[in-house]
């Protein structure tokens, strides 16, 4: 037993069950609940691990089913979990580093330059900080617009403003409306910062440091910081332009709107849609060609070491440039004239198909729970739990408690497993003092 809390990369995916479980007794009292009776306990065990893990689905009612003081738990909870993913991955990757050696240390600390310099404390608080500066000025812009522009008295604007600004930086999702944000979506005041929040907090503490360290040398960036700035950017033009001809004449979404007001909508909910979890559009009305574009979003998710879920955007990326190596028959996988190591290959194929693996299955074992389920909607909802994001068509709220467990473990995984994974992966590699004999199988 000694021996299995040696790592303490072993201890987040511990410590976020110590959360889980916390949050979970704490919303059974009744008075967490707006009618002051006892949770169940799925429901809480459900909203406590969405919390925590920062998905942000609900299958309850969120502003009228919790109290005031069940939604100050959920905040509360949202920020452990956002903070805990991001100094969690921070330190797993400074343990990281310090047990691979010397020389694959010097590799790990020339892909993550920023944690190889300074201690641990500084590089906390610089997290802290970050958060905190984020955080409050996203609160002062939503409390302002709910104040002056809906005529929410001082301390509830103050509420609103800073719930969601929690929800937001920390890729959250939870809302304090009953459709989300659906009837803000052309309220530029309030989904700007939001989508802004959104995108910071799910860069990654290792690309934006270094991003905006190096903003006038794009090209000495590291390989995952190339990976995770430029790829984001990528998904968010090519979701972007995908969303808006999917629902530009939709009418159960954006299609009444006027120009701009479909712009915004589908900006918004594009920048959130990774991981963020809030929804600018009716997703129960959504066009069925937009589902598999929110899917593959959805499951490619943020940056690394951030409040980001789904197998990221440097696995991601990475797999495609290693493709188009092999497409062209190149011996090396090179990303902005750097070569990149073959066990890094290893491990973003290893995550990605394990991934498609859990969402894969856990589709299979909902449809098998709930009888006449759309299978795209299935597929929509456990990606969206693996992935972190927590959009939901509705379907968490109506199946019954073994789909609501399914889901369940569904956030947990997707939120601790890539992180736990790929810490193993790196943390067992050792060299051999042989090689077999190599051999060509046929492929394809």
């Amino acid at each position: 037993m000694r021996r299995f809390f040696r790592h303490p990369v072993r201890l987040v995916p511990l410590g976020f069950l110590a959360a889980i479980g916390l949050g979970t007794v704490l919303l059974m009292l009744p008075a967490a609940t707006s009618a002051h009776r006892g949770t169940p306990f799925v429901t809480a065990l459900f909203t406590a691990t969405s919390a925590v893990s920062v998905t942000g689905m609900s299958v309850v009612d969120t502003p009228g089913y919790w109290s005031a003081f069940g939604l100050v738990l959920i905040t509360v909870f949202t920020q452990v979990g956002g903070l805990g993913i991001l100094t969690g991955a921070t330190l797993v990757i400074m343990v990281v580093a310090r047990q691979l050696g010397l020389r694959n240390r010097l590799l790990v600390q020339a892909e993550t330059a920023e944690f190889g310099i300074g201690d641990v404390r500084r590089l906390l608080l610089g997290i802290a900080a970050t958060a905190g500066v984020c955080e409050v000025a996203m609160t002062a812009v939503l409390a302002g617009r709910f104040w002056l522009g809906y005529d929410y008295p001082p301390g509830r604007a103050l509420w609103y403003g800073l719930f969601h600004a929690v929800q937001g930086f920390n890729n959250g999702g939870f809302a304090l409306f009953p459709d989300s944000l659906v009837g803000f979506a052309r309220d530029p005041w309030i989904c700007l910062p939001l989508a802004f929040g959104t995108i910071v907090g799910g860069l990654g503490f290792p690309a934006l440091f270094e991003a905006t360290r190096q903003w006038r040398r794009p090209g000495h960036w590291a390989i995952a910081t190339q990976l995770t700035v430029w790829g984001s950017a990528a998904l968010l033009v090519v979701g972007f332009a995908g969303l808006l001809a999917a629902e530009w004449s939709d009418p159960r979404t954006i299609g009444g709107y006027d120009v701009a007001g479909k712009v915004l909508a589908v900006f918004t909910q594009n920048a959130v849609v990774r991981t963020g979890g809030f929804a600018t559009l009716d997703m129960a009305g959504v066009d069925e060609e937009s589902i598999p574009l929110l899917i593959a979003l959805m499951f490619i998710g943020g940056g690394s070491a951030s409040t980001a879920g789904g197998i990221k955007v440097s696995t991601f990326f990475l797999l495609g440039f290693t493709i188009w190596a092999e497409l062209r028959g190149e011996p090396d996988v090179t990303v902005g004239h750097r070569r990149v190591a073959t066990a890094s290959q290893r491990q973003a194929l290893t995550v990605a198909l394990l991934s498609v693996a859990l969402v894969v299955g856990g589709t299979v074992v909902l449809l098998l729970l709930t009888e006449g389920l759309p299978y795209h909607r299935a597929l929509l909802e456990v990606t969206s739990a693996f992935s972190t994001t927590g959009l939901s068509t509705g379907v968490a709220s109506a199946v019954a408690d073994p789909g609501q467990l399914l889901l369940t473990l569904l956030m947990y995984v997707g939120r601790v497993g890539p992180l736990t994974l790929g810490s193993a992966i790196a943390l067992n590699t050792r060299r051999r003092l042989y090689r077999y004999p190599e051999e060509h199988p046929i492929v394809g």
